[in-house]
């Protein structure tokens, strides 16, 4: 198990948008910390009223944003439009090619959310969106809720990519545990809240890296609310 703190995360404040990147991104570089199997991006993204990203284009990566605050417009060359609060799980499939534009929905609010990249199994699928409301993550539980997995077993969403994506907030005083397969690897990202993992004190923003086959234990809870992937290692 590795901590990557919060406080090392690359760090990228231009006005209308204030970032935290736990993997290197655009202009912030970290040859140490290029992602973690398939997981190649987790920015958290503090959008000003009235800002964000105009129309650019992704192919062939799975992108969720999770929103943690606020709200966030989404328009892509597909045809789709939304707008998604927290407690919605969204994820838009490039594939072959798309193009769209993120913009914050309020002209008083900021919106905070995190932008995910992950790196998929399956290159030139066509285009996709999909977009639900998970009423689970909007109260604390005994345990994480499944949101994303390969063949969206269960109310999770598809994912093109062997992996399970677990969030939500966890009851203070919680023990919560995982065991990881001796073929697949975990990070847990701390959204908010602090917990004891397996003997270490996490909070807000920090990254958990784990190795394949580790089990994984969350207790001391308090306030907590984080997502955790279960990847493949291939």
């Amino acid at each position: 198990m590795k901590i990557r703190d919060a406080n090392a995360r690359g760090d990228v404040n231009i006005g209308w948008l204030q970032s935290k990147h736990s993997f290197s991104f655009g202009h912030y570089y970290d040859a140490n910390h290029m992602g973690h199997g398939p997981l190649r991006v987790i920015n958290q993204d503090t959008v000003q009223p009235g800002g964000g990203f105009g129309e650019h284009g992704h192919a062939n990566m799975e992108i969720i944003s999770y929103v943690l605050s606020g709200a966030l417009a989404h328009k892509d060359s597909e045809g789709n439009e939304s707008v998604i609060r927290p407690g919605d799980v969204q994820k838009m499939t490039a594939g072959t090619g798309i193009r769209h534009s993120e913009f914050n929905h309020s002209r008083s609010d900021t919106v905070e959310f995190l932008q995910i990249w992950v790196v998929p199994n399956k290159k030139n699928v066509a285009p996709g969106y999909v977009q639900q409301n998970i009423p689970a993550l909007a109260e604390p539980a005994n345990e994480l809720t499944l949101i994303f997995s390969e063949s969206g077993k269960g109310n999770s969403l598809p994912l093109y990519q062997d992996a399970d994506i677990f969030a939500g907030r966890l009851k203070d005083n919680t023990v919560w545990e995982h065991a990881l397969p001796t073929s697949r690897i975990g990070w847990l990202q701390v959204i908010s809240g602090s917990a004891t993992v397996n003997g270490s004190n996490v909070g807000a923003g920090d990254g958990v890296a784990f190795s394949a086959g580790e089990r994984v234990k969350l207790s001391d809870t308090q306030g907590f609310h984080a997502l955790f992937f279960d990847m493949n290692n291939g």
